[in-house]
């Protein structure tokens, strides 16, 4: 079976990150990843919480035939990837996701363990997006504490640089991408896979993007921006520094040295990377006028829900109770939904917001 992940080291914070390790290459690994038994076990992670789904029975009707030829594929090099599907979601800004199919999927899931077995412990602390054991909340709770240290426990202001990259997804370049990944994979084979799915798809322009809808994206864009966490830590020396997916944090208490490291950042990108900053997301502000990341704002001395997303929460709760009505929805999956946005209020001042969702259930026919 594949490896589990490396689970990182906890530091302090503050400290600088010490997991700068030299970065060791890696062979031989595409035999051990087709190995039936890990197609076999990408199946049975992918269709976790999917298996009521038409597509996912349809493909299970077969299951053994289906995945020996996939990984028949595989051994030959002969897989080749699939055509996508495209919709669009509002979450709540509208976004287009691309679907492949189930097959391409499996794929996906094999790729993207791999990869997260060879990154994952190359990857700076204070790195949080699509990682196990990290996350929203760990990243909240880091720039909380680094925030109460920054300001000696809220007595003083600091600055901090907040940094967008524009149409990150959209704006990968391909060619940068597999040169990043050539420098630790040596398996000719696996890089070769690794090509056919990033080659797979483009958005606006041939040799850039990534699909929001594939499980590799998430891995690959990790990669890609550990590049720009790197020189952040390495060469420029920035202490506190944070990111989540494209957001990046900067603190410190002189805002000249921010607009150094914001000039600096923004030549590397460009150069290096091939993006560029959305200029009017990225801005230098005191502590004192709040922080927004992760979905909160962090103000000295308590954190709070950012508006956009109470009002998300609370539009969604009155649906569910809507569904629950009708007899669409059970009261199991009313209550997992209620627990799942009551763990977001915890971390917070949260508590208007649940006796907002408590009044609306009292006062159920005013927002059915």
């Amino acid at each position: 079976m594949l490896v589990g992940c490396f689970k990182e080291r906890e530091e302090f914070i503050g400290q600088r990150d010490v997991q700068f390790k030299v970065m060791k290459t890696v062979h031989n690994i595409y035999d051990e990843l087709i190995k039936i038994e890990n197609v076999f076990h990408a199946w049975h992670e992918f269709r976790l919480g999917k298996s009521g789904k038409i597509e996912v029975m349809k493909f299970g009707f077969n299951l053994e035939d289906n995945l020996f030829q996939l990984r028949d594929e595989l051994a030959k090099s002969e897989y080749r990837h699939g055509a996508y599907q495209k919709f669009v979601i509002h979450d709540p800004k509208q976004r287009i996701i691309h679907k492949a199919k189930i097959k391409d999927r499996i794929v996906h899931t094999l790729a993207a363990k791999e990869l997260e077995r060879l990154y994952q412990p190359t990857f700076i602390t204070d790195s949080f997006a699509c990682q196990k054991d990290k996350g929203i909340h760990r990243g909240l709770s880091r720039v909380v504490a680094a925030a109460r240290k920054v300001s000696k426990n809220y007595t003083s202001n600091f600055w901090y640089l907040k940094c967008d990259v524009r149409k990150f997804f959209d704006n990968i370049d391909h060619a940068a991408l597999i040169s990043i990944l050539r420098r630790k994979i040596k398996d000719e084979r696996f890089l070769r896979l690794l090509v056919e799915i990033i080659g797979s798809f483009y958005k606006d322009e041939q040799g850039k993007g990534l699909p929001l809808g594939n499980f590799t994206s998430q891995w690959l864009a990790n990669i890609y921006l550990n590049e720009l966490d790197c020189f952040a830590k390495h060469d420029l020396k920035i202490r506190y520094y944070f990111r989540y997916a494209d957001d990046v944090l900067i603190f410190n208490d002189d805002a000249g040295k921010l607009r150094e490291h914001l000039s600096a950042l923004s030549v590397f990108l460009a150069e290096k990377l091939c993006l560029r900053l959305h200029d009017d997301k990225t801005f230098i502000k005191k502590f004192s006028q709040g922080i927004d990341f992760v979905g909160y704002r962090i103000l000295p001395r308590y954190v709070i829900i950012k508006p956009a997303l109470k009002k998300r929460i609370l539009r969604r709760m009155a649906a569910r109770r809507l569904a629950l009505a009708r007899g669409e929805i059970g009261l199991s999956a009313y209550t997992a939904s209620l627990n799942s946005y009551y763990g977001c209020l915890k971390h917070c001042s949260g508590y208007g917001v649940q006796n907002k969702i408590i009044y609306q259930s009292i006062n159920q026919d005013q927002y059915v």
